[in-house]
């Protein structure tokens, strides 16, 4: 069964398996949902992020969630928005399935995404929630793990984009 859920909130409060981290290539903190997580984290989550060796875009790594309600943190590098010719979306949907190829493979059964590359990486939030919704029903479809995904927004706005999405696809 494919268990998708919309919520607004704070990802970082998420009780779940995993939260995904939309980082930056460094993987060592920045703003946003990327900061947040290192701060609620603590110092423990960027002492690991150091021995990762940071992460190309369009591809995911796994450390322990530390201080978090999440046992891991996923962190994954979305594409910055170049006006959609460059391989942005290639690149988002990948995001994605590479989270969730992490959480299969750790047998995680719930898994928490913020909306990556919507921030400060400009990509438009529609086009970005469309690839999102998307990628994971299809994973899912195929690989009935994690049982749980969800996607957790800042704002309502975005709540009723992925809400609209996901009524769209069933």
């Amino acid at each position: 069964m494919v268990d998708i859920r919309i919520k607004v909130g704070d990802i970082t409060l998420e009780k779940v398996d995993a939260i995904v981290n939309a980082a930056n290539a460094s993987l060592l903190g920045g703003g946003g949902v990327d900061g947040a997580i290192h701060r609620a984290a603590g110092p423990e989550l960027l002492a690991a992020c150091q021995t990762l060796g940071g992460c190309p875009t369009g591809q995911a790594k796994i450390t322990g969630g530390y201080r978090l309600p999440a046992k891991f943190v996923i962190h994954t590098v979305g594409p910055v928005w170049r006006g959609g010719e460059r391989g942005e979306d290639l690149a988002l949907a990948s995001c994605y399935r590479e989270c969730l190829r992490l959480a299969a493979e750790k047998e995680l059964s719930s898994i928490a995404f913020p909306a990556i590359s919507c921030g400060v990486y400009g990509y438009p939030a529609s086009a970005a929630v469309a690839i999102a919704v998307s990628t994971v029903r299809e994973f899912l479809q195929r690989h009935q793990a994690p049982l749980q995904v969800v996607f957790v927004c800042f704002k309502q706005d975005m709540a009723a984009l992925y809400r609209r999405q996901l009524r769209a696809l069933l």
